[in-house]
């Protein structure tokens, strides 16, 4: 099927340490580590991990100072921007800034006085870093939170709105902006306004999703609207827990929207009483060994030949469980039927067979 191509909302670019975001670049993966960023070994082990899996731009939290000096040693051994996570003291942000930071993710609601803001921004424009404007309802200005209330779509967007003119207004504009909320309705309608109203590249964002399936459904249910109207230019799906989950949800979004088209898409059945082999073991070892791969290809592993056939046919390589037997095609046509304990080796060996012919032809 021909998808129509999706449109996107022009925004300024912005260039975050050499991944540039908005005018009409790819929408950008984020992520957060979730180690002590002043353990500098660890971060960086999850940093590399993360980008294997497609990881584009990560953020690490700087707490205090010994994170912010952290991040200088960070830098030096990763290969995509870091951004620095800051609350409440603006001089982590500036510490960052010279600790080699690519970007200050800041809120400025819960930084300080304007004084706070304006040294963050003076640093970062000398430095020539680029800055998120973060608003959440925990950061609202006092006076909006007693006008509309804490979670309101509309008190969100003003107070972006305030901040982004507060910035233009010293004579900073390598801006992100990002509001955030926990509720998807809620983001929908913010970042629908925010969208509307300024040209700055917007980061989308549900936040405290929740743990991986229920958070990732939450994020889908938020963001995939926005992105069909062409609203973000970055995303990242919160997750309680391993962050490379986090990056496994974000492609198959944009993948599922057609907005991006490398990787493996896994098409399998839920299994019936008629499936004879261990076919969910076999979906899941087939997830795990190809989730690294760039290559757009489509596998289909299917339980039977009821829908079986009719799957496969689409799909670069299938399989189709039988009687402890499976067969295993490729572009549609069969070319091997062998029991599980040769199937799985061979069915790999294809894979990267695959993968090898297509890149050999790009």
């Amino acid at each position: 099927m021909n998808r129509p191509e999706l449109k996107r909302r022009i925004s300024r670019e912005v260039n975050i340490g050499g991944v540039k975001i908005g005018a009409f670049h790819p929408i950008a993966i984020q992520s957060m580590t979730t180690t002590d960023t002043r353990d500098v070994d660890s971060t960086v082990g999850q940093i590399d991990e993360l980008t294997e899996f497609g990881c584009e731009i990560i953020r690490v939290a700087v707490p205090d100072k010994a994170a912010a000096h952290a991040l200088h040693h960070i830098r030096k051994k990763i290969t995509i921007p870091l951004v620095a996570d800051i609350h409440f003291k603006h001089e982590l942000a500036i510490m960052s800034i010279d600790s080699g930071a690519d970007k200050i993710r800041i809120n400025p609601g819960n930084i300080g006085d304007a004084d706070r803001v304006e040294a963050v921004i003076a640093k970062a424009r000398s430095a020539g870093v680029p800055i998120r404007i973060g608003v959440n309802h925990g950061s609202l200005e006092k006076d909006l939170v007693m006008e509309y209330g804490r979670d309101n779509p509309e008190a969100l967007v003003m107070s972006a709105l305030r901040w982004i003119q507060f910035f233009e207004g010293r004579d900073f504009h390598d801006i992100v902006v990002s509001i955030k909320s926990t509720d998807p309705d809620g983001l929908i309608e913010s970042n629908t306004k925010l969208a509307a109203e300024c040209d700055y590249p917007i980061h989308l964002g549900l936040t405290e999703a929740g743990p991986p399936l229920l958070g990732a459904v939450r994020s889908t249910v938020a963001l995939a609207p926005l992105l069909r109207e062409g609203v973000g230019d970055t995303i990242r799906i919160s997750l309680s827990g391993d962050p490379i989950e986090e990056i496994k949800a974000a492609k198959e979004l944009l993948r599922s929207l057609g907005i991006r088209k490398e990787g493996v898409k896994i098409i399998s059945c839920p299994t019936c009483g008629r499936v004879e082999v261990d076919l969910l073991g076999l979906v899941e070892r087939v997830e795990k060994a190809t989730a690294r791969i760039k290559t757009p290809m489509t596998i289909a592993v299917m339980g039977c030949t009821v829908n079986g056939p009719g799957e496969v046919a689409g799909a670069d390589i299938g399989v189709i469980g039988g009687k402890k037997k499976l067969i295993l095609s490729r572009d549609g046509k069969s070319i091997a039927t062998l029991p599980p304990d040769e199937f799985e080796r061979r069915l790999m060996e294809e894979i990267d067979d695959f993968v090898k012919s297509r890149s050999e032809n790009s």
